[in-house]
């Protein structure tokens, strides 16, 4: 959220401007002052991505043909190291900085490396050239050792400065490859961020499936694993069967609409170096999922590969719907045959585009229409080659296109009923336009905090519900009182889309869902027992990413005709030394809740689309179990996992509202 944080700022400064005043940030020095630019963030999955970015460049050695084995070690200090036995960073010096080696070129320069021309790697998943230098950057420490030409090589970097030259350490016989061990900054992470096992060890695991030539092996100090966690202590990965292997581990044995998944690997069309791989079943209980990936780096939000994969097959199931005279096969989109699937696709093409440096979108144009024509004709071969798998797959197909076909009939029916039922005083006020697409309901403490948001909103596309104090947590309370609780009935009738057994994703009547509480203790509460709420009784809102977190400034500062926002104390401090001049006397004004802001201020700073800044509630690829088990630690029943989770956390809070 670092780099959004101006966006509160809303009068000029006054003073000269002139050439003085350009900053200009070198080396390494903007990957430290706007981390968020490179790695997404300073949280947890930004914190991750550093061991991402290392471990992608041993893959890249490994799918070039050049390494077969990488190791991923976690220290019990918290150090991270990655080792592969590839060919080793070039360390002769390098022509355009005949002082450094293109080693510490590598580390400490953006934009370098030796993935862009296509000359040493067909495919890469680092293409920036700024992922090695990155982790430098933001990394305590870090030290590279490099076995190349029977010798080792060793440098060590402190925040991305060379603190050694490049040091000769001797000679090796049957020894090559890149051994990097860093240990994120606490400056930019803070000190309570670590790393997980778990989660390295999927990441490593991922990694191992996707490239069946490679085997890594995984090793984690005991007492960093935590009790009743899972995670082995060491593990040697290698999975010869890819994908195959990784789907079967994924559905465990849940029963499919077809006897087999539809498996396989083939060459891109027309291209040398070019290959996908995808592994699809049709669970028939269980929770669907797509998972894609570029040269071995996960790409959660899709892209154009995955819109190629579902375009094969939709268009080959439909033709298999002409062969059998089924006239019904004409109304299946690509949602009714992968919206229920477990999916796993693998895409390896030279020169990909991404959506950011955190890759998390493929965005190569020819991704589509090549991963189309590779999969479409093999998927139509495996349904004719068992009609009737073919067939029952066809039927599961055409029976989710007539439920989605009913709900888009009935939509308009039960938008106007809903809303009639909730037009309540204090209730539900909606928004004008009658689609989903575009719009959001802002869950809000109180008809006060209501009142003020109502007068602040866009009247076409933002509803307005408020809840009067404290809901239930339904993570300690029987199912009878649930249903029975009116405040969570409306929130249920005004969303639409039913809850627990009863969910539908497709009847959400808002693209977006936003919790906008109080910034304060109470608020904060308010915000988790709803976070709750949705976990329990309407996953899917949180899985697909409609729902949110408003965050609404706790103080305005003022001086004249200037003023500023700030979001805690913490902000609050920086921005009276940033924006105002030493000595000057502001004015502070703490708001007591959003009922006691005006209504411009509140769509300034809260609900204005162009100006706010909202937090997406998410749950990791692989985290739902330890997310699950958390909820109900936290607020279940038993008060003695609170007070144990309070005992052993209370000596990281620092900032506490008393």
């Amino acid at each position: 959220m670092s780099d959004s944080e101006d966006l509160f700022d809303r009068t000029p400064t006054s003073g000269d401007y002139s050439a003085k005043d350009i900053e200009v940030l070198e080396g390494l020095e903007p990957v430290r002052k706007h981390p968020g630019m490179y790695v997404g963030g300073t949280d947890e999955r930004a914190f991750h991505h550093l061991a991402a970015e290392i471990l992608d460049n041993a893959m890249d050695e490994a799918v070039a043909g050049h390494a077969n084995r990488i190791e991923v070690e976690l220290a019990a200090d918290g150090r991270l190291t990655i080792r592969d036995n590839g060919r080793g960073i070039p360390v002769d010096p390098h022509p355009k900085f005949k002082d450094k080696s293109a080693l510490e070129v590598i580390l400490t320069t953006l934009h370098s490396g030796g993935k862009f021309s296509g000359k040493v790697y067909a495919t890469s998943g680092g293409l920036h050239g700024v992922g090695s230098s990155v982790v430098n950057a933001l990394s305590e420490e870090m030290v590279i050792e490099v076995a190349r030409d029977r010798q080792v090589w060793q440098q060590t970097y402190v925040r991305g400065k060379p603190t050694t030259k490049l040091l000769p350490l001797g000679t090796v016989q049957n020894r090559r490859g890149t051994t990097i061990t860093f240990k994120p900054d606490p400056e930019i992470f803070g000190t309570a961020l670590h790393f997980r096992p778990g989660r390295l060890y999927r990441m490593a695991r991922s990694k191992a499936y996707l490239f069946r030539g490679v085997e890594i092996r995984w090793s984690c100090a005991p007492e960093l694993i935590p009790v009743g966690d899972t995670t082995p202590a060491s593990d040697a990965l290698r999975f010869p069967g890819g994908l195959a292997d990784f789907l079967a581990a994924s559905i465990d044995g849940t029963p499919t609409t077809t006897p087999t998944p539809f498996v396989g690997q083939a060459r891109l069309p027309g291209s040398n170096s070019g290959e996908v791989e995808w592994a699809v079943a049709w669970p028939i209980d269980g929770d669907p999922f797509i998972h894609t990936y570029c040269n071995t780096v996960p790409t959660p939000l899709g892209g154009t590969h995955e819109a190629g994969l579902r375009s094969a097959l939709a268009r080959a199931l439909k033709g298999f719907g002409e062969l059998t005279n089924n006239k019904r096969a004409s109304q299946i989109t690509a949602e009714d045959i992968i919206g229920g699937a477990t999916a796993l696709l693998s895409l390896f093409i030279p020169d990909p585009q991404f959506q950011g440096q955190t890759k998390e979108k493929l965005t190569s144009p020819e991704a589509t229409r090549l991963v189309e024509a590779a999969i479409k004709d093999r998927f139509e071969h495996w349904l004719t080659s068992d009609p009737a798998a073919g067939t029952a797959l066809l039927e599961y197909a055409i029976a989710r296109a007539e439920e989605r076909l009913k709900k888009r009939a009935d939509k308009e029916t039960s938008r106007k009923t809903a809303t009639r039922k909730l037009r309540l005083p204090g209730k539900l006020t909606d928004c004008a336009r009658d689609s989903a697409q575009g719009t959001e309901i802002f869950l809000v403490e109180g008809d006060s905090a209501g009142g003020s948001a109502k007068q602040a909103r866009d009247r076409a596309t933002q509803a307005v519900l408020p809840l009067r104090g404290k809901i239930l947590n339904v993570a300690s309370a029987a199912a009878g009182k649930l249903e029975a609780n009116q405040e969570l009935s409306d929130l249920v009738l005004a969303l639409g889309c039913g809850a627990g057994s009863r969910f539908r994703e497709g009847d959400l009547r808002y693209e977006r869902v936003i919790i906008m509480t109080d910034a304060d203790v109470d608020g904060a509460h308010i915000a988790s027992l709803l976070m709750t709420f949705f976990w329990r009784e309407m996953p899917g809102i949180i899985r697909s990413g409609h729902l949110y977190l408003a965050l609404p400034p706790l103080f305005r500062i003022t001086q004249g005709a200037k003023s500023v926002y700030a979001m805690d104390d913490e902000d609050k401090e920086r921005r009276i030394k940033r924006d105002f001049k030493p000595g000057a006397k502001v004015e502070i004004s703490r708001f007591k809740g959003l009922g006691e802001m005006p209504a411009a201020q509140l769509r300034e700073t809260t609900m204005d689309v162009k100006k706010r800044v909202l937090l997406r509630v998410t749950v990791l690829e692989g985290e739902e179990v330890d997310t699950t088990g958390m909820v109900d630690r936290l607020m279940g029943k038993k008060a003695e996992t609170r007070f144990a989770f309070i005992q052993e956390n209370a000596g990281r809070a620092t900032d506490l509202d008393i």
